[in-house]
């Protein structure tokens, strides 16, 4: 397989995290040390792990908490820089991994709409003519000229599936965000999702509902203490995970 034949190839991956501080290390340590020992108080929330995606494929990634599933997906999605081995992504991703979707506080609901999908390279004027659906599917109408820091974190998390769903990126990155919607309106994403797997989106999709992974996923990613435990079909990795669980 060449990587012509990838959407993402992740190859001995390692990102490590000061304990007892706020954030990554400095700019200056990251020049000034070049050793992959830790120093004291560092961890390494991943370390080795290598993994390759085919275009429409549909990942699961599973494990407890901690262990380093949503710094794997912000890692792919290019705002965590890793401190040993490579990310390659083959294509645009459109990434639902965190409640804020990239927005910001003092901007509208319109003006957020606007330059997320812009940012994204959706023309204006293609911004224009799917406004009016991204606002409906949010159920948004009333706050459309509300700023985003006023709304609830439902409403927020409507926002951002409604836009980030619209993009027309190859790859969608999906977090625990969408367990603040209510049941109507997951059900509502699950369709969109169904969708975008229909139209041959590659999916990485981190979430603990193993009824939902079972539905969107055909393989499983296990990570645990920071390592790739298991790379498997979904059912297979949700198997060991909860064997795994059980032992304590």
């Amino acid at each position: 397989m060449t990587a012509s034949d990838l959407a993402i190839e992740v190859k001995d991956l390692g990102v490590r995290f000061r304990r007892n501080r706020r954030g990554r290390r400095s700019i200056k340590d990251l020049f000034a040390d070049s050793s992959r020992r830790s120093k004291p108080g560092e961890f390494w929330a991943l370390r080795n792990v290598s993994f390759d995606v085919r275009p429409g494929e549909s990942i699961g990634v599973v494990g407890r908490n901690g262990q380093g599933k949503s710094t794997l997906l912000k890692m792919v999605a290019g705002v965590l820089i890793q401190d040993e081995g490579s990310v390659t992504v083959h294509g645009g991703v459109a990434p639902l991994i965190e409640i804020t979707g990239g927005f910001v506080g003092d901007l509208t609901v319109r003006e957020n709409v606007r330059l997320t999908a812009g940012l994204h390279g959706m023309p204006r004027a293609e911004v224009s003519r799917r406004f009016d659906g991204i606002i409906d599917f949010a159920e948004l109408q009333d706050f459309v000229d509300t700023p985003y820091k006023h709304l609830s974190n439902g409403m927020k998390v409507r926002l951002a599936f409604a836009v980030v769903s619209q993009l027309e990126e190859p790859i969608l990155l999906v977090d625990e965000v969408l367990a603040v919607g209510d049941k109507a309106f997951r059900e509502k994403c699950y369709t969109r999702i169904d969708e975008l797997l229909a139209e041959g989106r590659t999916l990485f999709f981190v979430s603990h509902n193993e009824r939902d992974l079972r539905r969107f996923c055909t393989r499983g990613l296990y990570l645990d203490k920071g390592r790739l435990a298991l790379d498997a079909p979904v059912g297979e990795v949700l198997d060991r995970y909860n064997a795994d669980y059980n032992a304590g």
